[in-house]
């Protein structure tokens, strides 16, 4: 049995995607934060953490990212891609909404909604959806934008269920943990790093063309301040493939060694199940041929 921290309090949509990665028996501890969430992993007072890292609407969740970044090194080793459709709560007996509170990432992705079917009423940010649903009940606010896991918490009443302003909207979540023997290779895997790039021109380009040079598909590239010094970057890059293929590894040693620093943050097979997209040429036995080849030049056995 494991202990899996995330992104609480209880009734958030880090819940619900925990629940679908955790194993029968597995037990979940809510956190307030993201940083409080994996430090918990870090200290050994849990197995993992489940935390959001990306959403379709709103982009990256930065305080993973960074907390990814800093600190002990941690690894992805699964991910929960979750449709996020929202459920509006309120206390029974409330007549009139004058404000709506939830999570910034959940009201950017509401605020049509609200605007149609709540006129006048006043967005107000909470931690997450679910300390909003906590802040309704203790009278603060007239109303919450929660995941719909909320109302099996929060003695609310739901107002209305499957509200968002774009009906595809989906949040992926990682389970992460300290490094540890890594998932075996699926065909249908995703690598994550996060780069340190020289503060020079074209730094960032060569690094893309150390991917797209093997074929690499990116899924995901976003830039974070290092935090040091201003103007300069921290990449944080997503690709198709398994750090275990030949193809894959060639590509992260290349990026290692243009790089102040590249920290590993994991393969895991992709919850959306895509293959990776394989140029020809560039395909895993292409990596292997060659670096056979080489290998007997170098023993003198052909020329």
């Amino acid at each position: 049995m494991a202990r899996i921290a995330y992104f609480g309090p209880e009734g958030t949509f880090t819940e619900q995607a925990a629940r679908s990665l955790a194993a029968a028996g597995d037990e979940l501890i809510p956190f307030e934060t993201v940083q409080l969430a994996l430090a918990a992993v870090r200290k050994g007072e849990t197995d993992a953490a489940c935390v959001p890292v990306e959403n379709s609407v709103e982009g990256p969740v930065p305080a993973t990212l960074d907390t990814l970044a800093e600190a002990e090194p941690l690894v992805a080793v699964a991910e929960a891609l979750l449709p996020v459709h929202f459920s509006i709560l309120a206390r029974p007996g409330t007549t009139e909404i004058n404000t709506v509170a939830s999570h910034p990432h959940a009201l950017a992705q509401v605020r049509l909604w609200i605007e149609a079917h709540l006129p006048g009423a006043r967005p107000i940010a909470a931690s997450s959806t679910a300390a909003a649903a906590v802040a309704v009940q203790a009278g603060e606010f007239d109303a919450a934008v929660c995941a719909p896991v909320a109302a099996e918490h929060y003695p609310l009443e739901v107002r209305a269920t499957e509200v968002a302003d774009v009906r595809d909207a989906r949040t992926r979540f990682l389970l992460v943990s300290k490094p540890r023997q890594l998932p075996e290779p699926t065909g249908a895997d995703r690598t994550s790093i996060v780069a340190a790039a020289a503060n020079r021109t074209g730094a960032l380009a060569e690094l893309l063309t150390e991917l797209a040079s093997r074929g690499i598909n990116l899924t995901r590239l976003d830039a974070r301040p290092s935090k040091t010094n201003f103007g300069e970057y921290r990449f944080f890059i997503d690709f198709e493939g398994h750090i275990a293929e030949p193809r894959i590894g060639d590509a992260v040693a290349a990026l290692r060694r243009r790089c102040r620093n590249v920290r590993f943050l994991g393969s895991h097979p992709r919850a959306d199940g895509v293959r990776a997209t394989v140029e020809p040429s560039a395909g895993n036995a292409d990596f292997v041929d060659a670096a056979e080849w080489l290998a007997a030049v170098r023993r003198g056995e052909q020329a």
